[in-house]
């Protein structure tokens, strides 16, 4: 049985609306420019009817916390527990306590097992109703219910579509550095669930979602060469692209999940090839003497941006998908390398390294706009969110180990991502079905 049959939502009910105090339209005005969002305080009791209800409301409160707009009311001064959700909330015990937001919500055991949570979203400050929805799942899927119901929150609050029930697919690593092993690594976006997906009897490195979500493209290291596998989640079944004439790397999937933009080296020259899943027939797009590498589509799957050092150093550049039409965007000092389009279109993110240290950046498709969000002595390989807002990437400090972090476009929202082993090159998946 998959997810998809696991997971289903029940009820989609929008309550009311209702603007929160000083915010409009009940939405989270976001200046992309400044940042300067104060965090909503939002309070999330632990969910009514026993079984998972309180780590249910973990969940949703960590969640929140981490997107950056939300401030999380420690339960310790909670004026109310055990909130009934046919029953309205004292509100004005909950404004004693400066919050505006209040979820709450009960956990049932149907009588065939299954588990329904239903949950409620108010708005302290008038007492109005801002959202009901129940969700129905099986109960070791309690975490994803939880995402889902995150998801909701977000959405109805920013105005900006949710990104909790993902998962990231990444390289841990472990062992000491002169004998690294690394492994193809997947886990919730939160960091639980982690599990393995090869044994660390090679080197796997570049792995990329398909806009399905159930299979990932990643390159394999060998003695004997690399290799580019797909490897389908869902079955564990995996294949090869097939066998190359030269070193293949830094695949990626295009937006209908059809084709695969991919690199090939020989005799120190890169080129970027395009493959059709179906036929396996390639198509060479690039033919330039410099290196051409690390293509990734467009969303509408027309365009796609890649780094050359065609110039003298490494660069953007954008082409059309059968490879006419090649300009540089980036103008700005320093070597851009990992470019990464986002999923709404209107920004590519990109790794620059300039004045001695490592930048994760975003630019528009033109090259406009650009902007630092982060600065190190090593950031590198950013990866988008689905919605577009916010980005993953690999921090190393001087003799240390990879880390995960989060920034979104903003820059004002950098913290470690919830992953507490070393880690190296994520890629975040689609929203799941």
């Amino acid at each position: 049985m998959t997810l998809r049959s696991l997971l289903i939502a029940l009820c989609a009910l929008i309550m009311g609306a209702a603007a929160l105090p000083g915010v409009a339209a009940a939405q989270v005005e976001i200046d992309i420019n400044q940042g300067n969002i104060e965090p909503v305080p939002i309070a999330v009791p632990a969910f009514t009817g026993g079984g998972r209800g309180a780590d249910i409301a973990q969940v949703i409160s960590a969640n929140l916390e981490r997107s950056g707009f939300f401030a999380p009311i420690n339960p310790s001064a909670f004026p109310e527990r055990d909130l009934n959700i046919a029953v309205q909330p004292r509100f004005d015990a909950w404004k004693a306590i400066d919050a505006q937001i209040l979820v709450n919500g009960q956990v049932t055991v149907e009588a065939d097992g299954r588990m329904r949570v239903d949950f409620r979203l108010w708005n302290v400050g008038d007492g109005s109703p801002l959202l009901g929805l129940q969700f129905t799942s099986t109960p070791e899927n309690w975490r994803r219910v939880a995402h889902k119901i995150s998801d909701q929150i977000y959405e109805r609050l920013t105005g900006e579509t949710g990104y909790f029930d993902t998962r990231v697919v990444f390289i841990a690593e472990s062992g000491p550095r002169g004998k690294r092993v690394k492994r193809l690594s997947i886990m919730d976006q939160d960091g639980a669930n982690n599990s393995y997906l090869t044994d660390g009897s090679y080197i796997v490195m570049t792995p990329r979602f398909s806009a399905g979500s159930q299979e990932i493209t990643y390159m394999a290291l060998r003695p004997t060469g690399s290799s580019i596998y797909l490897f389908n989640i869902e079955t564990g079944r995996q294949e090869t692209l097939g066998r190359f004439a030269g070193m293949v790397f830094a695949p990626r999937f295009s937006p209908d999940g059809k084709r695969v933009v991919f690199s090939v080296e020989r005799n120190g020259n890169s080129d970027l090839y395009l493959m059709d899943l179906r036929s396996r027939g390639q198509t060479r797009l690039t033919s330039d003497p410099g290196i051409d590498t690390s293509g990734s589509f467009s969303p509408n799957g027309g365009q796609i941006v890649f780094n050359s050092d065609r110039g003298g150093s490494p660069q953007l550049y954008v082409m059309n998908s059968d490879g006419s039409g090649v300009r540089r965007i980036s103008r700005g000092g320093g070597r851009y390398t990992t470019p990464v389009w986002s999923p709404k279109g209107d920004f590519i993110a990109f790794t620059k390294q300039s004045g001695g240290v490592f930048h994760i950046g975003v630019m528009k498709p033109d090259g406009s706009d650009e902007r630092i969000l982060t600065t190190s002595y090593l950031d590198e390989g950013p990866t988008w969110a689905p919605n577009g807002r916010v980005l993953m990437f690999f921090r190393e400090g001087r003799g240390g180990e990879p880390r995960l972090w989060n920034v979104d476009i903003t820059g004002r929202i950098l913290r470690p991502a919830p992953y507490q082993g070393s880690g190296s090159d994520p890629a975040w998946s689609p929203l799941l079905d």
